[in-house]
């Protein structure tokens, strides 16, 4: 898969606080990329300065495919705050006024209100609609110019769940039309029931980026025990498929190379332990995230 924006080594500081810390990853072409990670992560600050708000200190990034990040711009459609609509105007004349100050997309009006299903409501005030109808005509707007990348930061925010699942469906089904979309989250299940591919920052450092399933996988753990914990710790330790989480009243690991648990019961049985506890149990993605987190 193409890459749609490479980010090399971006640091932003303001003043004492460094917002980036030499970020580096790429975006897929055709995905929908999370960049998640608890507030005053840096995740807004990566979105300005890709958007050319926000300059780096240091670093610098390259829309594939484009001469220059003026002509990228051109094909991308952003959502960085909610844009002031006027509240006793309906949708259509709200759109017009967007594509005045944006000099462009007056012709794709209708089309992008049919894409966020809010066509049947053009004509309805700005103050009648729900807060996830208001979100859905934010992001009208940004589809205007007909982009084939949007950059959205938490486009859920503030929603009610009725609201967060309008949105959610709204961003799968933009992806499935072909556009590329490039999301900021807090929220962990918000990535996982929506992006394909994730980079977790925690205060302006990269924890990790790949796929989603890679990054957020379920993970099997087993906890396990004996009459002599001492020795069984030490054994576990010395097999390079086992990595031992923790070791409390049980042993806590996880296992590596499609090593299963009855070869860790038959391992343990041939150096002459013999186990009296040994359960399953899936790790879940909350308890991944906020390790990484912590």
């Amino acid at each position: 898969m193409n890459q749609i924006v490479t980010i090399n080594e971006l640091q932003k500081s303001y003043a004492t606080v460094r917002a980036l810390n030499g970020i580096s990853f790429s975006v897929p072409k055709g995905s929908v990329f999370g960049v998640l990670g608890p507030n005053g992560s840096g995740k807004t600050t990566l979105l300005g300065i890709l958007l050319n708000v926000l300059k780096a200190d240091q670093g610098h990034f390259e829309w594939n495919g484009y001469a220059d990040a003026e002509e990228a711009r051109k094909n991308i459609g952003s959502l960085l705050e909610t844009p002031n609509f006027y509240h006793y105007m309906n949708a259509v004349d709200n759109l017009h006024i967007v594509a005045e100050i944006k000099g462009k997309g007056k012709e794709n009006i209708d089309d992008a209100l049919k894409k966020v299903q809010l066509y049947e409501r053009r004509h309805s005030k700005f103050s009648t609609f729900s807060l996830g109808m208001k979100q859905r005509l934010a992001i009208a707007s940004s589809l205007i110019a007909n982009p084939e990348i949007l950059v959205l930061d938490e486009p859920t925010n503030g929603l009610d769940p009725e609201g967060i699942a309008e949105i959610r469906e709204l961003i799968i089904r933009l992806n499935r039309e072909g556009k590329t979309i490039i999301m900021a989250s807090h929220l962990l299940d918000e990535v996982e029931k929506v992006c394909t591919d994730v980079a977790i920052l925690k205060k302006g450092n990269l924890l990790s980026v790949g796929p989603v399933s890679d990054v957020l996988s379920d993970e099997e753990l087993i906890e396990i025990g004996c009459d002599n914990m001492p020795l069984l710790e030490t054994i576990l330790k010395s097999n390079p498929n086992v990595h031992i989480r923790s070791n409390e009243k049980w042993i806590l690991a996880s296992l590596k190379n499609n090593m299963s648990v009855a070869d860790v019961n038959k391992s343990c049985f041939e150096q002459q332990i013999i186990l009296t506890h040994l359960q399953q149990r899936k790790r879940s993605l909350e308890s991944k995230f906020i390790e990484l987190t912590q």
